[in-house]
């Protein structure tokens, strides 16, 4: 190991042990939700966030690794490995430092330089690069490399030229330095393309745009990347010639008193212009995406984590509604457990008729609450059920965000869950579903399919892929997943499980009927016992023989469990304040030596003793239910309303406060220091309406 853990603990401020500790679990197999919440004690408490930046470092640390053996390989082979160049290629800590001092070795096309010193020009070249004075003419001294491949003394000059043109190029230190001045003090510019057309004008704020390097947005990053994708903008990075002429001439000295001093400064010039600073223009544009495209994935992820964090509407019938015109508006019932129980069609323009139709399906399976997409005709939705929980007592509706709903609908998933529905229908459950438990519906659906971030189908997608599964990954297992009614989606992200296994899981539960304990997985094919390990604790099983496995204690704490469960005298069955006031009583420090358990493991099981299986979900503010209905006609400035964020984007956040377009609170009207989520409920004030572009300005309450 070449000191992983000392680089790792120094950039992220960890102490060396604990970073050592992460390592060794992780190539054990163990992951990140199974060492954060049952391995504290060789971490030192470590949480999620820590240990992925941890395994982050890691693989970084490790690519740049590999890339090095690859580099001291291929420079071996060339026969050109030195003990100060393999020193140099040892002591590179980053990817882009590799391939500076591997630049003038890496195999190439067949260039110009190359070509020269096949026609034997080197020679010539050195004499240019070491700028001797005195002697013949550089006119002379090229005659004596003249030949059939080089019949003029200009093609000899020319080609030496060009050899040290690419020397100057390929030097590590110039390329280092002028892509430092270049992200520092670089203009990126951009500019329409005269013949291109941009019919809604999405790009008209970088048709003349200038900005330095070091001062570009991500947002604007990528949105220059996508109108040059889309031929409509040009966009360049400008150097100015003193951030890399003095590069250059560090190495390369031009010296006034020798005969070669012009053909250096043409050499120069060339490089600069032909090879050097496209290939620093390359980096700089690559460098920027890489910072733009990361940002945005963190933007969709701690959207993607408010969004599948929201809580759970328990205990109640749903009538789910996608709407529609042409098709008319399917409708879906799901009782408190899920299953659909009605479906139907309403049709809009037949008023009397839908709202008999709702009217019906409110009394005959005593719904509580009515969920309505936001697509297309919503908002008329929105105004007849208005009608119908204003007349009903206990009945009330909220605007759904179905993004991904179409998907899921045509999906193979939807067609094993719901095999007798209409694909057209199960849009509408999974309308209703995603407000009974949004995280088990929207794990079904392809993260980058939900709608939240900003500009997720631009940036790299397998980054995006890898976030989105560590969110998923990360929240599934915070809140546990009911082993006997989780559907394959959901199992799927249980740490240790995967698709493969959830499939199985699934497959042996409709087989051989419910688990009866969390020991009944065992016996699931392909469930080894690492599988079970680390997936044992993020299962819940209420209905157990075994109490314990319906909370998030390990099964390989339940003998500690039991033991302190017998020094507070309580059992499982004993009344909550009760139990939590006979644990409260223990000292936890002497109950850790005692019982040779780690203290960090003890506070967690005392905790699970009190609340098993506690939904963390639930402490977060329930979503705005509504009975009345609210149009842009409705808002004037200065007015107080409570809204729900629904997406957080750079330049501020967007909240839906009842009407049909999310008011804009822009940044500049949060407080400093605040941090919004999706989901986050808050009152907001009115500060602007435009009716005719359809635009609400918010202001903090």
């Amino acid at each position: 190991m070449r000191q992983y853990d000392q680089k790792i603990a120094a950039r992220l401020s960890l102490q060396p042990r604990q970073v050592a500790a992460a390592i060794s679990l992780f190539d054990d197999g163990n992951t990140v939700p199974f060492i954060a919440r049952y391995r504290k004690e060789f971490t030192g408490s470590l949480d999620e966030l820590k240990l992925r930046q941890v395994q982050t470092e890691l693989n970084t640390l490790r690519k740049v690794d590999d890339r090095r053996d690859t580099i001291i390989e291929s420079v071996k082979e060339q026969g050109k490995l030195t003990a100060q160049l393999e020193q140099q290629i040892e002591a590179a800590e980053t990817l882009t430092e590799l391939e500076d001092i591997y630049q003038p070795y890496k195999p190439k096309r067949r260039t110009r330089a190359a070509k020269a010193i096949e026609q034997g020009l080197e020679p010539l070249a050195d004499m240019i690069q070491q700028q001797g004075r005195g002697g013949k003419s550089p006119e002379a001294q090229a005659k004596a490399f003249l030949n059939d491949d080089v019949p003029t003394v200009e093609d000899a000059l020319s080609g030496a030229r060009d050899i040290v043109a690419e020397r100057i190029s390929d030097h590590p230190a110039i390329r280092s330095q002028v892509r430092e001045k270049a992200l520092r003090y670089g203009q990126l510019t951009s500019a329409k393309i005269k013949s291109a057309e941009d019919k809604r004008a999405v790009y008209e704020s970088y048709y003349e745009f200038s900005v330095r390097v070091s001062n570009i947005r991500p947002h604007q990053t990528l949105a220059m990347n996508r109108g040059e994708a889309e031929k409509v903008l040009r966009v360049k990075v400008e150097v100015d010639e003193r951030d890399w002429l003095r590069p250059i001439a560090n190495v390369f000295r031009v010296d006034k008193r020798s005969p070669f001093a012009e053909q250096l400064e043409l050499a120069i010039a060339d490089a600069a212009k032909r090879l050097l600073l496209p290939a620093i223009e390359r980096d700089v544009r690559r460098t920027l995406t890489e910072q733009a495209e990361a940002h945005a994935i963190q933007v969709f992820a701690e959207n993607l984590r408010g969004l599948l964090s929201q809580p759970p509407i328990k205990g109640q019938t749903i009538i789910g509604l996608d709407p529609g015109y042409r098709t008319g508006c399917k409708i879906a019932v799901i009782d408190d457990t899920g299953k659909v129980i009605d479906t139907g069609v309403m049709y809009l323009h037949r008023e009397r008729d839908a709202l008999e139709t709702v009217h019906k399906l409110v009394k005959r399976h005593n719904a509580t609450l009515i969920a309505i997409g936001n697509g297309t005709a919503s908002r008329e939705t929105e105004q007849l059920v208005a009608q119908v929980t204003a007349g009903a007592d206990g009945v009330q509706y909220l605007i759904v965000n179905e993004a991904g709903a179409s998907v899921y609908s045509a999906s193979e998933l939807a067609r094993d869950e719901l095999p007798d529905l209409d694909v057209t229908l199960r849009g509408a459950v999974s309308i209703a579903r995603r407000v009974q438990d949004p995280l088990a519906e929207l794990v079904k659906i392809d993260p980058k399919s939900i709608g939240v971030g900003l500009y997720q189908h631009d940036v790299n997608q397998k980054a995006l892929s890898d976030a989105a599964e560590q969110v998923v990954e990360s929240v599934v297992n915070q809140v546990g997943v009911e082993l006997n009614t989780a559907s394959p989606a959901l199992l799927a992200y249980v740490s240790g499980i995967g698709p493969k296994l959830a499939q199985n899981i699934v497959a042996h539960r409709n087989e051989t009927g419910a688990f009866t304990t969390r020991k009944g997985l065992k016996k699931v094919s392909g469930l080894g016992p690492k599988a079970f390990e680390q997936c044992a604790g993020f299962i819940r099983v209420r209905e157990s023989r075994e109490p314990l496995d319906a909370s998030a204690i390990h099964p390989e704490s339940y003998a500690t469990a039991k033991a302190v469960m017998q020094q507070a005298s309580i059992t499982m069955k004993t009344a909550v304040e009760e139990r939590e006031t006979a644990l409260k009583q223990l000292s936890l420090d002497a109950l850790a030596a005692e019982l040779d358990t780690g203290l960090p493991t003890l506070r967690d099981i005392v905790e699970q003793l009190v609340r098993p299986g506690r939904d963390p979900r639930d402490e977060l503010p329930a979503p705005i239910l509504r009975s009345d209905v609210l149009t842009m006609d409705d808002l004037r400035e200065g007015m107080l309303l409570n809204g729900t964020v629904r997406n957080v984007v750079d330049f501020g956040a967007f909240v839906d406060i009842g009407v049909k377009q999310d008011g804009l609170l822009h940044i500049s009207q949060i407080p400093r220091g605040s941090h919004l989520s999706v989901g986050d409920v808050l009152e907001v004030k009115i500060r602007s309406v435009d009716k005719n572009r359809g635009r609400i300005g918010l202001a903090w309450g």
